[in-house]
């Protein structure tokens, strides 16, 4: 792309409240991705297979309406390429290929655990790489954080010790992290539609080598699968996985961090597997025990402790602390 016309992003001014209200939609989008993606695996796609459809649609989607609409966003600088890069790599293909392994040798919940250990990662960085000094109430809203997300899981159940699975979890909380963090980095001067669209590019180039798009068997892309009440075909929530669950999830998280700390961001981002949980329970049937509920009680107040004892820097909006 030509580096001498860039995009930038335009200034924008930090606002809490906005911000909060983004990377809550955005955690409920990304929370029916599982509710999506597991009719499709059931009806006979693997999970690379889902996860090619759904990075290779976003990307598609994405490339097409920018081109026709916003072609300036498409401009690269040189010196944004390498960070785009690792955001593509990282946040975008990293993330859902390291889950994906460790979901296959792991128990679920504690791959769950694993990816979403990031908010720990993050404030780790935030305290110890770029010497912001953390609030000693942020800490605790962490801990109490990841204390409901491991009751949620119920982390407990079928615990084995893979050393694979387990270095494929902590993969994806290092790419979890990397979404918030890259994701700072970039805002300040990458629209995030440019952003996003880019990431996706990258991402779908990753995960279509591993699962090329003319695998996908028509058979079952045609098929019926059982999703609640409805019947719809395989490709139809293919479809909705990419817009609904990657394009508006990835733009509103992105946006989100235009207002608030990556730490800040990343906790309550935590509340994505709550709405996993509740999707599989209204969608798919699976059952929410007592101790979930209680997990989602200790998630929720983890979250809030968070949101009330910020950090006093912003590096995201300020350019300090990289």
């Amino acid at each position: 792309m030509i580096a001498e016309l860039p995009s930038r992003a335009p200034a924008v001014l930090p606002h809490r409240g906005r911000g909060t209200t983004l990377i809550l939609t955005s955690s409920v989008f990304f929370g029916g991705s599982g509710a999506l993606a597991k009719p499709a695996m059931l009806a006979g796609l693997s999970p690379e297979q889902v996860a090619a459809a759904r990075i290779g649609g976003a990307a598609l989607m994405l490339t097409i309406c920018v081109a026709l609409f916003r072609p300036a966003l498409l401009r690269v600088r040189r010196t944004e390429w390498p960070w785009l890069a690792g955001y593509g790599l990282l946040a975008v293909a990293g993330v859902q290929l390291c889950y994906f392994v460790a979901a296959a040798r792991l128990p679920v919940g504690i791959a769950i655990v694993l990816e979403f250990a990031s908010p720990v990662l993050i404030a780790l960085w935030t305290r110890f790489v770029r010497r912001t000094r953390l609030p000693r109430a942020m800490w605790g809203g962490i801990g109490l954080a990841m204390l409901g997300l491991a009751l949620v899981a119920q982390v407990w159940q079928g615990l084995r010790l893979d050393a694979p699975g387990l270095l494929a979890g902590l993969g994806a909380a290092v790419c979890s992290a990397a979404y918030f963090l890259l994701g700072a980095r970039g805002v300040p001067t990458k629209p995030p539609l440019g952003m996003v669209t880019w990431g996706m590019i990258v991402g779908a180039v990753v995960v279509c080598t591993l699962a090329p798009p003319w695998t996908l068997p028509s058979a079952v892309l045609t098929a019926p699968a059982r999703f609640g009440p409805w019947h719809p075909p395989v490709w139809l929530l293919l479809a909705a996985l990419a817009l609904l669950s990657t394009v508006l999830a990835y733009l509103l998280g992105i946006t989100a961090l235009r207002h608030l700390p990556a730490p800040v961001a990343s906790v309550l981002g935590l509340l994505e597997p709550l709405v996993a949980t509740a999707g599989a329970w209204a969608l798919l049937g699976e059952t929410l025990a007592w101790v979930q509920a209680l997990g989602a009680a200790a998630l929720l107040g983890g979250a809030l402790l968070v949101q009330l004892n910020p950090p006093a820097a912003h590096p995201a909006v300020t350019g300090r602390g990289r």
